[in-house]
């Protein structure tokens, strides 16, 4: 028997009045369709809040209008890394992209890494010669912009034993997993493919040109203004790396070995002054 009209449209208007259900948030479909967030967000969530960390010179904060004291500085530091791995969960399907894999020659520059990091930290060359040059242009404040907050937790926490070293371990997870992922993501996976090619999304690693490597050591020494002549030579060792495996795993690696010696040599010698 055919359908009344009446009926046909009384049962195509409560068909409309059904509400659509609004589509449910897809974190892995949202972090393919936006493939810089993978190389930018962590690094940016942990680049927003090293700038609200004192040092024993300068309260933490100050851009802000904030005053943050330095005995504050293993909650601020625990809170920073506590958000940027919470954003590398986030992002987390953009790593997966890239196969999983390290060479034997990533722990050779990773070890090597570390000699010429600490080496070239040792001759002071920034304070020595580049400072009085740029005290002459009145830049001098650059290179300060760079002071660690070598806070040794065994002297500020002296009376509270277990909270020292939960925070070297901390501390030791920042320099050695968290840093090494997320600034060689966005160096090697984003900065240097973008610069290399407008296509960068799905341009292999370490395919490079000129400007790309120039920039693979520039930005780095920006980052690292107490640090220039140590982040020059270890960034491009590590650049001259990725062209050799063109794998950024091995990017990775070398640099969580160099961290992780390199907060090793801080701790047995007292050089707080390097992390």
């Amino acid at each position: 028997m055919r359908e009344s009209s009446t009926d046909s449209h009384s049962s195509s208007t409560s068909a409309e009045a059904v509400p659509k259900r609004p589509s449910r948030f897809n974190r892995r479909r949202f972090v393919e369709e936006n493939p810089y967030v993978t190389f930018l967000l962590p690094f940016l969530a942990f680049g927003l809040l090293t700038s609200l960390e004192p040092t024993e010179s300068e309260p933490g904060g100050g851009s802000l209008g904030l005053a943050i004291p330095y005995s504050a500085y293993p909650w601020i530091y625990t809170l920073k890394v506590g958000l940027t791995i919470a954003a590398i969960l986030f992002v987390f399907p953009g790593y997966r992209k890239f196969p999983w894999k390290v060479s034997p020659l990533s722990l050779g520059v990773g070890v090597v890494g570390v000699v010429l990091w600490v080496g070239a930290c040792s001759l002071q060359f920034e304070q020595s010669y580049l400072k009085p040059c740029l005290d002459a242009v009145g830049m001098g404040g650059f290179l300060g912009s760079g002071t660690r907050s070598a806070f040794d937790p065994f002297e500020k926490l002296s009376g509270f034993p277990i909270a020292a070293w939960s925070f070297l371990l901390v501390r030791l997870v920042g320099l050695a997993l968290v840093v090494p992922l997320i600034e060689e993501f966005f160096l090697r996976g984003f900065l240097m493919r973008v610069v290399t090619d407008n296509d960068w999304a799905n341009l292999p690693i370490g395919q490079v040109n000129r400007a790309a490597i120039l920039v693979g050591t520039l930005v780095p020494m920006l980052m690292h203004p107490a640090e220039l002549l140590a982040a020059a030579i270890w960034f491009s060792t590590v650049t001259w790396l990725m062209i050799k495996t063109r794998n950024i795993w091995d990017c990775v690696a070398a640099h969580a070995i160099t961290n992780l010696l390199l907060g090793i040599y801080v701790v047995v010698f007292g050089a707080w002054h390097l992390m």
